[in-house]
């Protein structure tokens, strides 16, 4: 093996070979003395047990850094890490992705990303649509709302809309005839509340009546005894009238009228043998 050859697999370096040999520089090679003075430095790195990446520099093949062949026992040891940097450089990029000035809708105002040309409205209008409407349906009230929020221009915003509402994408009909559908069975709502949910999406008017009108007021009255029969034994401990004003409570939050409310859930105590005379008919 020549001096300036890295020694392979089979010439594996035995104790004292750092003293003797192509290594040293008294050999009949008569190296220069600062190589000699190099190979000193190394080897009193190595016995330090330093990385060899600190002193890249003072390799003999003039290599700053490049130990790739782990010849030292470091090189995968810096490759792992500079793998595990780059991962984290990553992480902070997107967690950074906001301050950099970038939001789900585009651009921040100010922001270095927002220096370039401006983008279509209603190409802006368009995606902030789609996106809420694959989170959940949407009234074309509360989309109209969302493009004012971010400052789409309030034409190109209606000329969406109104081809939202022509393709079938906003429907505020069937908005509101499944909302009431859904709400009466999942949540036993009564026609007032309905409405007044339904309005507050900003489901128009003439829309909403006729929505709610839809249900069938025995349906109404039915789903009210099922949620006193839910509720009645979980007011057993109480007196008859705080028992009823719990209940006919609970029936009003739903939006069911006080009339009603009262007279099924004195169905409801009378089932159980309990004398009604006496049991308020009203809140007070």
């Amino acid at each position: 093996m020549r001096a300036d050859d890295t020694p392979g697999p089979a010439e594996e370096i035995r104790p004292g070979d750092w003293n003797s040999g192509p290594w040293d520089g008294s050999s009949g090679d008569d190296r220069p003395r600062d190589t000699a003075a190099t190979l000193d430095g190394l080897r009193e790195r190595i016995r330090q047990g330093e990385s060899a990446g600190a002193g890249g520099a003072d390799r003999p093949d003039g290599h700053a850094g490049d130990d790739d062949d782990g010849l030292f026992g470091t090189g995968g040891r810096r490759s792992a890490r500079a793998s595990d940097e780059r991962r984290g450089s990553a992480r902070r990029d997107r967690r950074q992705g906001r301050r950099r000035g970038w939001s789900p809708d585009g651009p921040q105002e100010g922001s270095a990303a927002s220096q370039g040309p401006d983008a279509d409205p209603e190409a802006v209008a368009r995606a902030i649509c789609l996106r809420l409407l694959t989170m959940a349906p949407k009234t074309r009230a509360q989309l109209a709302e969302a493009l004012r929020k971010r400052e789409v221009p309030e034409e190109a915003a209606q000329a969406v809309l109104e081809r939202f509402s022509e393709v079938g994408l906003i429907d505020d009909e069937a908005f509101a005839a499944a909302w009431v559908s859904s709400r009466h069975i999942g949540r036993g709502l009564a026609r007032r509340a309905l409405a007044q949910e339904l309005r507050h999406r900003g489901v128009e008017e003439e829309t909403v009546k006729e929505a709610v009108g839809r249900l069938d007021p025995e349906q109404e009255v039915e789903t009210a005894r099922a949620l006193v029969a839910r509720k009645l034994a979980a007011t057993r401990g109480a007196d008859p009238k705080t028992r009823t004003r719990r209940l006919a409570g609970m029936l009003a939050r739903k939006g069911y009228s006080p009339g009603l409310a009262f007279r099924v859930v004195r169905e409801a105590l009378e089932a159980e043998g309990l004398d009604t005379d006496d049991l308020p008919g009203e809140f007070g």
